[in-house]
């Protein structure tokens, strides 16, 4: 069958044999504590931190509220991913949420996810930070106008070719280009906190004086500027998406987690302080792009380089979401919620190319037609909805199956904080501003029940898409894989 379910109690699924049945296919564990670093602070550093600060202050209405909030973000997320090292350890498959609703509530809310993630999700994500990287990357070459939207969604589609190729062929290629776009954000971002200490020095202080001054109160507010300051937060629990092809993971992943999380809370909030020091509420409301006014303004002829490094910036981050998110797929495939194709893997190169392909597709369909504020709100609404599962999941697990081996505890303190937050920020925009389309999110959702059952509970398959598979197995030169669970 082109489908298949594999229960939780099943051994290690064997490939059909490659080299006279001597060898198993399988991903390799290359990523290490630098590279699992990267991937975490290099898929957080994106977009974001360029383009949310003016939403976050718009909706809070003063500084020292928007910088809590951006205080409380990152608080929120590295409680999210110390939860998630937990699960990690309990549960040493790659595929992050997924595999954690299939392995905790069984496989029809866990195909609800995969349906959702890779079809919405992580496409919608991924073209974000796509037209994002392309905005800045076009807007030198249309000084004092703005780019057109076709070289935009064509530069953002080049983007994700490119970014195709790259993570099929090589998983050490990926994770190097990974490393050196996450130095290279770094160094942009330390260039702006450098900036702000000088003004601030200078004293140029006038944005903190009454610095709760207009501030919002209302509680969809909030939730919404939660949504945009924790979309700069987005990639917090990446490393979970790719546990097997981590070096020793219940080492490497809580690890990862606690230097990574931090450090981009404390350059966020510098950040922040900067743009502020430099510019006055008004300015950074008014502004299109926030970090190019401030170059504009505090680097003269050197304002360029903000935009080269913000362009550097959210093509490292579409490249570490593209190597998670096409992981999601692979072992939702693999466990028989896609089809079969999408679970194999190329017999040389040894990476998921079928299922990075579907996702590159996914996202070049979401190019064509897509807002950047709107795909951030309704990305924040489905994510912290599977967030909130996953992490009553690890609470079932903590009260009910004490006795499971772990090589590392969170305090169960910091998962119901979690969960609280995840039922907020679901809950608050949808009672203070009901939109249509979050109802449309959510048919979406439980339209995947129309696909479960004959499809996945009774196994009914068109027979063609038998065929249809081994042409396309032929094609690509992949092979099913076998997996590293304990």
């Amino acid at each position: 069958s082109t489908m298949r379910k594999r229960k939780t109690t099943d051994s290690p699924h064997s490939s059909p044999d490659l080299s006279e049945g001597k060898e198993k296919l399988r991903l390799k564990q290359e990523v290490g504590l630098i590279s699992g670093v990267s991937l975490i602070a290099g898929t957080m550093i994106g977009s974001g931190i360029f383009m949310s600060p003016e939403w976050v202050l718009h909706h809070m209405g003063s500084p020292a509220s928007s910088l809590l909030i951006w205080a409380a973000c990152g608080l929120l997320a590295m409680f999210g991913a110390l939860s998630y090292a937990e699960l990690g350890t309990i549960i040493k498959e790659s595929g992050g949420e997924y595999i954690y609703i299939l392995r905790i509530f069984g496989s029809f809310p866990a195909f609800l996810f995969a349906y959702t993630s890779v079809i919405l999700v992580r496409p919608a994500g991924l073209a974000a930070v796509c037209l994002s990287f392309a905005e800045y990357a076009v807007a030198p070459f249309y000084p004092g106008c703005s780019s057109p939207q076709v070289v935009i969604k064509c530069t953002a589609a080049a983007c994700i070719l490119l970014l195709t190729i790259i993570n099929c062929l090589n998983v050490r290629l990926a994770t190097s280009i990974m490393n050196i776009f996450t130095a290279a954000k770094l160094l942009a971002l330390l260039v702006i906190v450098v900036g702000g200490v000088v003004l601030l020095a200078k004293g140029q202080t006038q944005s903190f004086q009454n610095a709760f001054e207009n501030t919002t109160a209302g509680i969809g507010a909030v939730g919404v500027a939660f949504y945009q300051g924790l979309w700069s937060y987005d990639g917090w629990n990446n490393l979970n998406y790719v546990t097997e092809e981590l070096k020793k993971p219940e080492v490497t992943l809580p690890r990862a987690v606690m230097i990574a999380i931090p450090l981009v809370t404390c350059l966020y909030l510098l950040v922040n302080v900067s743009y502020l020091a430099a510019m006055t509420p008004s300015e950074v409301l008014s502004s299109g792009a926030v970090a190019v006014t401030w170059g504009d303004k505090v680097l003269g002829s050197w304002a360029w380089l903000v935009s080269l490094s913000v362009a550097l910036s959210t093509f490292g981050s579409s490249n570490g979401t593209f190597f998670s998110g096409g992981r999601v797929c692979y072992i939702a495939a693999r466990e028989g919620h896609m089809p079969d194709i999408l679970s194999m893997a190329h017999v040389r190169c040894l990476t998921p190319s079928p299922a990075l392909l579907f996702t590159s597709a996914m996202s070049l369909i979401m190019i064509i037609s897509g807002s950047f504020t709107s795909i951030v709100n309704f990305f924040s609404f489905i994510a912290w909805f599977f967030y909130g599962m996953t992490i009553s999941g690890l609470l079932y697990l903590k009260i009910k199956k004490p006795e499971l081996p772990r090589s590392y505890k969170v305090p169960i303190i910091i998962p119901i904080i979690v969960l609280m937050a995840a039922v907020y920020l679901v809950l608050a925009p949808i009672i203070d501003q009901p939109q249509m389309e979050i109802l449309y999110i959510v048919l979406f959702i439980f339209s995947g029940v129309i696909l479960y059952f004959p499809l996945v509970r009774f196994k009914r398959h068109p027979r063609f898409l038998q065929k249809v598979t081994l042409h396309l197995q032929l094609f690509l030169e992949v092979a099913p894989t076998t997996r590293d669970a304990n």
